[in-house]
């Protein structure tokens, strides 16, 4: 069994004809007939239902076709990647990163990448954790950064940076000693990340313990994003929750007071990719200065 055998029975499948595989493939009708024949007669079985104007998979074929697709995909991403060793003179870098990017000094990534490799594309996702596991996980994404635990299937997990999550509120009383679960459960709440809900790694994480001390969290109020909910914690309305990096910026409002919980909670940065698959040379590169502009924040704040 050769790729050629494979690639012809593929796009024979794709496009429906010989013909027009062979089209796609630059050779003769005949020769790509010939490598789907020889590869049939390997496995002993009959790949496609000929005589009528468009091709037909057996049932030999149908449970061939999948495992033909991943290894010509497979190749022709491992040419994709002894090509992009030479230079980064072009091409595209595929990358997801928080949506609190900015909060971890990453609003300049592109910026730095760009001056660094001006011919180079970039397509930088912002979007929950959740969202950017599932993304890099069905090939959509390269790789990306992500807020664990995730779910991992078919993913490289690299931890890069642990940042302290902690107890928000406009009412000092509140945060005068470390927070329970049990006392947030019985708190006013305001929470973020409400399209994802309990998929978003941080309250994955409330979650869990909740249910360990068998208590139920039910906000007050759920939005989308940090910057609203610490405005309604500041308003009196509810308290929240907002990692250090947050705490820490300059845009954090005035009047709110922190406590850490009673059992600390973290948000483990990491950087995901599919496992077995190389990162093309202009995404590896942009995940390279992520990773070193996170790294540089260990030892300060942050760790």
């Amino acid at each position: 069994m050769t790729l050629n055998q494979l690639k012809a029975f593929v796009e024979a499948q794709r496009l429906g004809s010989f013909t027009a595989a062979a089209r796609s493939l630059d050779i003769a009708q005949a020769s790509a007939s010939e490598l789907v024949r020889r590869l049939e007669a390997e496995l002993d079985a009959e790949l496609f239902v000929r005589g009528s104007r468009t091709l037909t998979l057996t049932a030999a074929g149908q449970e061939l076709l999948p495992y033909a697709q991943e290894a010509v995909a497979a190749a022709d991403s491992g040419v994709r990647a002894v090509h992009s060793l030479g230079s980064l003179g072009g091409g595209t870098a595929t990358f997801g990163v928080l949506r609190n990017a900015d909060y971890y000094l990453l609003a300049n990534l592109v910026q730095m990448f760009h001056a660094r490799y001006p011919a180079v594309r970039v397509r930088l996702v912002g979007q929950n954790s959740a969202e950017t596991a599932s993304a890099v996980a069905a090939g959509d994404l390269e790789a990306g950064l992500v807020v664990l635990p995730i779910d991992d299937e078919g993913l490289a997990v690299t931890p890069l940076l642990r940042d302290e999550v902690r107890y928000v509120s406009a009412d000092e009383e509140r945060t005068r000693e470390p927070v329970t679960i049990e006392a947030l459960a019985a708190a006013p709440l305001v929470l973020y990340d409400a399209h994802y809900g309990w998929k978003d790694p941080t309250r994955r994480q409330l979650a869990e313990r909740a249910q360990l001390a068998g208590v139920g969290i039910d906000p007050l109020i759920e939005l989308e994003h940090v910057e609203a909910a610490l405005k309604l914690a500041a308003a009196g309305v509810g308290d929240t929750i907002a990692s250090r990096a947050v705490i820490a910026s300059p845009t954090f409002p005035a009047g709110l007071h922190t406590a850490p919980f009673a059992d600390p909670l973290y948000d483990t940065i990491a950087l995901v990719r599919r496992r077995g698959h190389p990162l093309s040379r202009a995404t590896r590169e942009l995940a390279r200065l992520a990773e070193d502009t996170l790294r540089e924040l260990r030892g300060g704040l942050l760790d």
